[in-house]
């Protein structure tokens, strides 16, 4: 019940016993009373709040787990590609110091000829006593260093022979006939393709970096037709040379003697 001076009076009966008892209740207890239930309320509320943010926290672990898994994978894959990236470099600094690349870099660049120029044509060169539309010269001016042969590409995923040179130099016809095709490709780039006579026999030079015939043109052997580059699916200056006979390939040494000398 309520008092006269504002607090409120408890009675407690007992069920044993006809003896009442009073609890007094003055409104300095009802406020401390007050308050403290409502800190105790805050703090529960804290806690719970605090559950279950710890619990939605702990749910995403497996999902955290999973993108951190797959950014491993993604690290391992960078770092593989990286030593791929290495090793190529490494066969391209290799190419270079095989030409002496270090030393190209204070040279002047060669004169440009156009493909009818008297000096096109190799007067040093030796004759083999067959006919010139067989194509038996060798395709540059200069000798080049051969860094992939036939042999070593039976399965016809190279069908010719790799030869690095400087960018620029001369790429020559390795026998008289007439160009059938003159364009760019994406594996060779630039490139020509030679049909010699009636003898059978073609001649492809790819990743050329500039070429002087077009199709159709009548070409004389060792003629210059092209300047060496780096077109099409290449890691470096060189000269990709086929020959084919009946349209299969067949090993260029068999028909041609690599030129000595610079």
């Amino acid at each position: 019940m309520k008092d006269a001076e504002g607090g409120y009076t408890v009675v407690l009966v007992p069920s044993d016993s006809e003896r009442t008892r009073s609890l007094r209740l003055t409104p300095r207890v009802l406020r401390i009373g007050a308050a403290l239930s409502a800190a105790g309320g805050l703090a529960l509320a804290i806690v719970l709040g605090s559950w279950w943010y710890f619990a939605a926290q702990t749910a995403r672990v497996p999902a955290l787990e999973h993108q951190i898994s797959l950014l491993e994978e993604d690290n391992a894959k960078v770092g593989l590609l990286a030593q791929d990236l290495a090793a190529l470099q490494a066969e391209y600094e290799k190419i270079r110091g095989m030409l002496g690349a270090d030393m190209l870099a204070s040279l002047q660049p060669q004169e440009i000829l156009p493909a009818d120029a008297p000096s096109t044509a190799d007067p040093g060169t030796q004759t083999t006593g067959l006919s010139p539309e067989i194509p038996t010269s060798w395709p540059l001016a200069t000798a080049g260093f051969v860094t992939q042969e036939l042999e070593q590409a039976q399965d016809g995923t190279h069908p010719g022979i790799d030869i690095a040179v400087p960018q620029h130099s001369y790429i020559r016809a390795s026998g008289a006939g007439v160009v059938t095709e003159a364009g760019s490709d994406s594996i060779y780039g630039l490139y020509v393709l030679i049909e010699h006579g009636n003898s059978g026999y073609h001649s492809m030079y790819g990743h050329a970096s500039r070429l002087f015939v077009s199709a159709g043109d009548t070409i004389r052997q060792n003629e210059v037709i092209a300047l060496s580059g780096n077109t099409g699916r290449s890691t470096a200056p060189h000269l990709h040379f086929e020959i084919l006979q009946d349209s299969r390939p067949i090993d260029p040494f068999t028909l041609v003697e690599q030129r000595s000398g610079s």
